[in-house]
């Protein structure tokens, strides 16, 4: 009995499964990267995408041209001021307009009038140097000797130049520095004059040129803020400057009045810009330009804006 059971005991024994071993636990080795291990890599610019631009080219404006349309609007050159300051009377005389004979009675004007009592103050147009102060002895300015009296010429940006004549007292000297609006002078009747004004010019590139002049309503600044200017053209089927007279029409919108005025073309002997009619300080809105050519009527409605020039141009046959 005690044989069987030790007999037992030995084959549990050898049954049983054998103990593990301990088992050796590895673990990965520790690295320490230092800048100077880590890889070099060459940087590769990578070009713009080139996004295609969805702005359409815009064509620069095709400048409006009076001989194919009714008229144009334009900023114009209104760069002067007026040589004259209220209470003062800084209006154009309309009876004596540039490049007018006064119906036939005088000789063609190469400037504009302003009427004003003696001794009334004369203001430089714009900022200049004075280039001529003192009597008109020499003729200098027109083909006669003291034709214009006591004058100023003073000289401005682009060379452009204003006269002022027939003064009674000057308060400048040849190589004077003037600013705009300060006093040059006073009104006067020096000179051809008839009755106390004063004779104001514009000229262009040739201050001693006679013939160098252009129309100062063209240049002067409106007198008005609700104020514009007409530039006109009749002309014949070769361009050429035609003698007409010619009548503007404006009817206020507040009201009914209807305000009328004529206009002669310039002498031909100063017809030699790009207009031979103007007129300056033309209330904004709508006008009736009429004229009589040749038996035939032409007439044209037009638009006058505030600060702005309207150029018309008419072709009569």
């Amino acid at each position: 009995m005690k044989k069987t059971i030790f007999a037992l005991l030995l084959l549990v024994i050898s049954c049983a499964s054998p103990r593990p071993e301990a088992q050796e636990v590895r673990t990965s080795p520790t690295f320490t990267i230092t800048p100077s291990a880590l890889p070099t890599f060459t940087s590769i610019p990578i070009p713009p995408t080139i996004i295609p631009s969805l702005t359409p080219s815009v064509e620069p404006p095709i400048p409006c041209d009076p001989y194919v349309v009714d008229y144009c609007i334009t900023d114009g050159h209104f760069i002067l001021q007026r040589p004259i300051k209220p209470p003062a009377n800084d209006s154009v005389d309309p009876t004596y307009r540039y490049a007018s004979t006064a119906n036939g009675t005088r000789d063609p004007h190469h400037g504009v009038e302003f009427l004003n009592k003696f001794g009334t103050p004369v203001y430089a147009a714009a900022e200049g140097i004075v280039v001529f102060a003192g009597p008109d002895t020499e003729a200098i300015y027109s083909p006669w000797k003291n034709f214009y009296g006591n004058v100023v010429v003073i000289r401005h940006a682009a060379d452009l130049f204003t006269l002022y004549a027939h003064l009674s007292g000057i308060d400048v000297q040849s190589g004077d520095e003037v600013k705009a609006g300060e006093k040059i002078g006073e009104v006067g009747q020096s000179g051809v004059a008839t009755g106390s004004h004063l004779h104001f010019e514009v000229r262009r590139e040739h201050a001693e040129d006679y013939f160098a002049t252009v129309n100062p309503e063209l240049w002067l600044l409106p007198l008005r803020s609700e104020f514009g200017a007409l530039e006109l053209s009749v002309v014949n089927s070769e361009f050429q400057f035609q003698k007409a007279t010619i009548t503007l029409e404006h009817v206020a919108e507040s009201s009914s009045v209807m305000s009328v005025y004529y206009i002669d073309t310039y002498h031909p002997s100063l017809a030699i810009g790009k207009e031979n009619a103007a007129m300056g300080d033309l209330r904004a809105g709508r006008y009736r330009i009429a004229l009589i050519y040749n038996g035939h009527l032409y007439e044209r409605w037009v638009e006058v804006q505030s600060g702005k020039l309207t150029q018309v141009v008419i072709v009569v046959n």
